[in-house]
């Protein structure tokens, strides 16, 4: 908790801050471990720690690190970075992270449509099943359209409240 420390706050609020996210990112579904270095990033002012400071704040090993940011790279909502002259890695959680994270979910729904639109072909559109598919593929299509619209809405939100970015 040096950062906190450093910047005037109370290293106890900042950890209990951190659980509580990862609680609630937990309960979303997300892994755990996960969750908290995720949550650590965020609350961190850089947005970047290296493993051994994530290791050091949320008591956990270098393995159990590296195993959640593995997770969240996939996921889109960590990138990893080389120190300047340093063998060492850090992490950074982006200020858009969940804008990534949400449109790598529109890959996923897009490949769930490839696959419903098969099962529509492959059970016929007049059964109980084709209908269901159907439906369901409908469902995906009619979110993938409200995404990228929200998407639009953001960006534009983002923009005025925050400046261009």
């Amino acid at each position: 908790m040096r950062e906190s420390a450093q910047a005037g706050r109370d290293a106890e609020a900042v950890s209990k801050f951190v659980e509580s996210f990862a609680a609630q990112l937990v309960e979303a579904g997300m892994q755990r471990m996960a969750a908290r270095v995720f949550a650590a990033l965020l609350s961190s002012d850089k947005g970047v720690l290296t493993s051994a400071e994530l290791s050091e704040q949320l008591q956990i090993s270098p393995a159990a690190v590296s195993g959640a940011v593995r997770y969240l790279a996939q996921a889109h909502m960590v990138s990893r970075e080389r120190e300047p002259g340093s063998r060492r890695e850090r992490y950074r959680v982006h200020g858009d992270q969940w804008y990534e994270a949400l449109t790598n979910r529109e890959a996923v729904i897009k490949r769930w449509e490839g696959a419903l639109r098969e099962g529509v072909d492959s059970l016929g559109p007049d059964t109980p099943a084709g209908r269901r598919m159907a439906e369901t593929l409908a469902f995906f299509e009619f979110i993938e359209g409200e995404i990228a619209a929200m998407m639009e809405r953001w960006r534009a939100h983002r923009e005025r409240t925050f400046g261009p970015g």
